[in-house]
């Protein structure tokens, strides 16, 4: 039986929905992009939020329209081809299979320093337990994410709490504080160039929503579960992301934001809680680890729906009693500890290359998707077929803005120079690695299927 289980209850798909978007990028890593921007930086999340929103409503119409597709990199496929879902479903396993290694690093290095045992030790045990979870069922790894992400939005909300209370004045001691907004070279210190490259260097971090798209296939209503994600993610994007970072800059002068230290930490200690930088370890620590449980769901799941395809080898295909891919889960608790072995030795050149290697490939599979959503709408309108329950705003003006700020993205990568445009050109050349092989694989199928050829005529008795 190749079918996944349906063990998923609606609570474990609303919060891994939730928890999709909120991971270590926001705790840690707008650090970077307010120090490089400023107050604007808000903006930043803004245009950024408004394009992750257009790619979600795409997703929730097709999933409410092709309710039998199980992971949103086959949208790609039933709308693009064969082709599109190949290049977008192993770009996609790319990306979260880089993420193994990369969250089991950054949630080891944390424990080193509670512990002071080694690092590389740490990142194997951290390995060890969620291979073992995602072995178990899809609800295990439900069940954890469900109180993972559930600590990350108690934090959000309670910071959110805590500094508007202090950016009003109401705590603070000496007013309201947000006279820091424009206070330090004004709204926009770097300029408004500025604020489209912090544009950029967000996306990355806002991405991750998708994730319910195929965790929503082990659940009784899948299509209604993408719908209700689709709906509510500009909610949380405005909240977690907008509501937070707007208040981190009024509560803190952006100068004094330091790249690499959380931003949530420093604006605690201003606010004068001595506790703030253990809980917020503690708090980063719970997102590492559900973004790695995530990362190891995913790429299982991902790999498991290609191998159905014929795009992976079949034997991924197995499911244990309990229908788990577990030799998809196997193969990424493998990545991962190649990659932890890997940066032991080579602690600076490996964890550079990880991150580096994600790049721009989600912005890549985002416009297949978006490209796909175009196409299957205009097929359908052209068949005369009514409109789903749920449809993208503004067709097709929004799904084409979209993509242009999807295509401005990557030309704003490759014209700044630095990080971003090594990224970028990683990036593409897994692009073509991924379509090259496709066109070979295609190739070795069509060699072993021939057209049936005209059988020749009995030869004449003599």
């Amino acid at each position: 039986m190749s079918e996944l289980s349906r063990s998923l209850e609606p609570r474990h798909v609303t919060m891994i929905s939730i928890g999709g978007i909120i991971g270590a990028g926001l705790f840690v890593g707008s650090s970077a992009s307010i120090a490089a921007t400023g107050p604007a930086i808000v903006l930043s999340y803004l245009i950024t939020g408004t394009l992750v929103l257009l790619v979600m409503r795409m997703l929730g119409e097709m999933a409410v329209a092709l309710p039998a597709v199980r992971s949103f990199t086959e949208f790609a496929r039933v709308g693009l081809g064969p082709w599109a879902g190949f290049v977008a479903g192993w770009l996609y396993w790319y990306f979260w299979i880089i993420v193994v290694p990369v969250e089991a690093i950054a949630g080891a290095t944390i424990l080193h320093g509670w512990l002071g045992l080694p690092a590389w030790l740490l990142g194997l045990v951290l390995m060890g337990i969620m291979t073992g979870v995602n072995l178990m069922s899809a609800r295990s790894y439900g069940e954890f994410e469900f109180w993972f992400a559930s600590i990350k939005v108690a934090a959000i909300l309670v910071f959110i709490a805590l500094a508007a209370a202090f950016a009003c004045g109401l705590t603070s001691g000496s007013g309201p504080t947000f006279g820091n907004l424009t206070r330090y070279g004004g709204f926009a210190p770097k300029g408004w160039t500025a604020v489209l490259a912090g544009a950029v260097t967000v996306y990355f971090s806002l991405t991750g929503a998708e994730i319910t798209t195929i965790a929503a296939a082990e659940s009784r209503e899948p299509a209604r579960a993408v719908a209700r994600m689709s709906s509510s993610v500009i909610v949380r994007i405005l909240t977690f992301y907008v509501g937070s970072v707007l208040l981190i800059v009024s509560v803190v002068p952006w100068v004094q934001v330091r790249p690499g230290e959380s931003p949530f930490t420093l604006a605690l200690t201003t606010m004068h809680f001595r506790w703030a930088s253990l809980a917020m370890s503690a708090i980063i620590l719970t997102a590492v680890l559900s973004c790695l449980n995530s990362a190891f769901y995913v790429c299982s799941r991902v790999l498991f729906v290609l191998a159905e395809h014929g795009d992976a080898p079949q034997w991924l295909v197995q499911l244990n009693p309990r229908r788990v891919p577990t030799r998809s889960v196997w193969a990424g608790s493998v990545a991962g500890v190649i990659g932890i072995i890997a940066a032991i030795n080579y602690p600076q050149t490996v964890f550079a290359f990880l991150v580096n290697a994600s790049g721009a490939l989600m912005v890549f599979i985002y416009m297949m998707v978006a490209a796909a959503h175009i196409r299957l709408r205009r097929q359908r309108a052209a068949r005369g077929e009514p409109e789903p329950a749920l449809t993208m705003w503004l067709f097709p003006w929004a799904s084409y803005a979209a993509l242009a700020g999807m295509a401005a993205v990557l030309i704003a990568m490759a014209v700044t120079p630095g990080e971003l445009a090594t990224e970028l050109r990683v990036s593409v050349l897994a692009l073509a690695v991924a379509v090259v092989a496709y066109l070979i694989i295609e190739a070795r199928r069509g060699a072993r299927t021939p057209a049936l050829a005209p059988a020749p005529p009995p030869a004449e008795r003599p």
